[in-house]
């Protein structure tokens, strides 16, 4: 693991939304630690570097908590939904060697044939991954695909070492034709014919 995944967490016995604000303030965000049967642990972390660390799904951080190393998986994010500004990360304690249940990114890559579109329909997958080895993304190549073809999650090549909890059968990228566009020239013409048929039909209802 990267050392910029390496966190000092600070405990922190105080809550509520005032203090939670008064964290923020200070550059830090609230956030909460649980799993494997422990007790919730409440901590401060420092905003810049998690911030930095969560624009990749499904971080993990190396926690210093007051002097104890604790491997954390960022299970949820939550965010004001105007400012966009970190209100509380929920963590999951996780150990080396064990798997844990994940959504992987779809990304998709190549072209698919000419005059044809690719759909992603799953923009994620339910896999499952070894904990400090969980890749950034799933690839699904489109290339050269035609009309009609169909990507489900059992098509997908998952990276070494993740299997996929997802139903199989799920659609993940579908190959069409786009419909043809409604020419403006014909769309003026039948609007301008609508326009000019209302005042006829009004003066005959007179």
């Amino acid at each position: 693991m990267s050392d910029e995944n390496k966190v000092v967490a600070e405990t922190r016995t105080s809550f509520g939304k005032g203090f939670a604000r008064r964290l923020r303030a200070a550059g830090k965000i609230p956030a909460v630690i649980y799993g494997h049967g422990t007790d919730p642990v409440h901590v401060a972390l420092p905003g810049h570097q998690v911030s930095l660390i969560i624009r990749r799904a499904n971080a993990l951080l190396d926690l210093d908590i007051d002097g104890t190393s604790q491997l954390a998986l960022v299970k949820d994010v939550q965010k004001d939904p105007v400012h966009q500004i970190i209100e509380h990360i929920d963590l999951l304690v996780v150990k080396k060697g064990e798997k844990v249940a994940i959504d992987l990114p779809v990304v998709v890559t190549g072209e698919s044939f000419s005059g044809t579109i690719a759909t992603l329909d799953a923009t994620t997958l339910a896999v499952e991954a070894e904990a400090t080895h969980i890749p950034e993304n799933v690839e699904v190549s489109v290339e050269g695909l035609e009309e009609g073809a169909h990507i489900t999650a059992a098509d997908v090549k998952l990276p070494k070492g993740v299997t996929l909890v997802a139903d199989p059968e799920t659609l993940v990228v579908a190959i069409s034709v786009p419909a043809a566009p409604v020419e403006e020239d014909e769309t003026a013409e039948a609007t301008a014919e609508e326009t000019a048929e209302a005042p006829a039909e009004e003066a005959a209802a007179e």
